[in-house]
């Protein structure tokens, strides 16, 4: 942290343009905001930039639109939803760059916010195109990324805008994530206990390889469990399981035995023979799954045996739903363990859209001591790798 620039690195920026980087990527129902969890997030910064007088143009992607504007993902609605917040006009910049977000943005009051549309209407985001990070570059005088979802990721708005500038740091969202997940690499309270489920390991490997030494306990569930459970042997008939990733399955199985990390699998699943039309819904072990079905989440036996886990855990990193989070009744073991997490005692943190989702279906977001906002970045951070997004700002002068 201590090499990471930050607002508090900026020099005078009364009257000055600062280019922020956000992530607004929200849902939209109807042209309107569905949820502003993202947007309440990076207040903070915006409010303390505005405070110092500077004048702000938010810039941020929503869905994936795929390089050509779709008027379903525009960034108006967001516009209109933050002036509400703010209590004060928001500008809509209907284009990225060029000769009208100029004009709007030199318009801007000491205290001024404009919203730029969505940056991936243009290919040159995604793509980390120099022409068009240039252009971006062109519109501010100092640049902040608040983008902790987006500081994986190569982009244009991520990457290449940085490079243009001399004062180009992380906003206050940004250092508070990464001192939050930097603290379960370098100094988590014991015992400290990982929760992964999802539907794949392909994703998580890195992840996985990195943690597992640091972990007292980790817990694995979600279609994931199928495949570590497949490499021990069991037959779990038309359930999800990765079969190219058995042998890191038995891999990670191993690499827990060796680091002496209390490895635990379900000893129970709920098996269903159809996921949309049930006709049959069975708990059963897994050396005992009926031909024809497939288990769609863990049983109450291990959310029992996760639920001790966290009862007395000083730390505690969850990532992934433990079953079909999306289709009710196979949602019971996230919830379930959401509301453990809620009452643990210790130092609890979770990331990835469907955890979160499930932490507020279940009331305890306010409980748990931090919820990130980047599920992918998340992951990336606790693999030990670099976020491009974060070393520019490091590299910067």
């Amino acid at each position: 942290m201590s090499r990471l620039p930050t607002l508090d690195d900026l020099g005078p920026i009364k009257g000055r343009i600062g280019l922020v980087r956000v992530d607004f990527n929200v849902p939209l129902v109807n042209g309107r905001v569905a949820d502003d969890t993202r947007i309440r997030a990076a207040l903070p910064t915006l409010n303390e930039l505005r405070q110092r007088g500077a004048r702000l143009v938010l810039m941020s992607h929503c869905g994936r639109p795929e390089g050509a504007p779709d008027p379903a993902l525009s960034l108006e609605p967001v516009a209109r939803h933050l002036a509400g917040i703010l209590d004060v006009p928001v500008p809509f910049v209907p284009q990225t760059v060029g000769a009208e977000a100029s004009k709007i943005v030199a318009a801007l009051p000491a205290g001024g916010v404009a919203m730029l549309e969505n940056l991936r209407f243009s290919a040159g985001e995604t793509s980390n195109d120099p022409d068009f990070s240039a252009a971006l570059a062109a519109l501010g005088h100092f640049y902040v990324n608040d983008a902790f979802g987006t500081a994986h990721r190569a982009h244009a708005s991520v990457l290449g805008v940085a490079e243009h500038f001399e004062e180009s740091v992380g906003g206050r969202l940004l250092e508070l994530e990464i001192r939050a997940l930097s603290a379960l690499l370098d100094s988590p309270r014991r015992p400290f206990v990982g929760i992964i489920g999802g539907a794949k390991i392909e994703g998580k490997i890195e992840t996985l390889v990195n943690l597992m030494p640091r972990l007292d306990a980790l817990a694995v569930g979600g279609g994931m469990a199928n495949t570590f459970l497949t490499a021990q042997g069991f037959n779990l008939a038309q359930s999800l399981v990765e079969h190219g990733s058995l042998d890191l399955a038995h891999d990670l199985i191993e690499q827990a035995e060796a680091s002496h990390t209390d490895l635990l699998l379900p000893p129970d699943l709920v098996i269903t023979d159809d996921l949309d039309h049930p006709r049959r819904i069975e708990t059963v072990s897994p050396d005992k799954v009926p031909e024809k079905t497939r288990a769609v989440d863990v049983g109450p036996a291990t959310c029992e045996a996760i639920r001790e886990l966290i009862s007395d855990a000083g730390t505690v990193f969850w990532n992934g739903p433990l079953g079909v989070f999306e289709t009710p009744p196979f949602d019971a073991a996230t919830l379930a363990t959401a509301r453990a997490l809620g009452a643990c005692p210790g130092w609890t943190v979770i990331g990835g859209g469907e955890t979160v989702a499930a932490a507020r279906r279940a009331g305890v977001l306010d409980a748990l001591g931090h919820v990130s906002t980047g599920g992918g970045a998340s992951l990336e951070l606790l693999a030990g790798k670099p976020l491009p997004g974060v070393a520019i700002l490091r590299k910067s002068k």
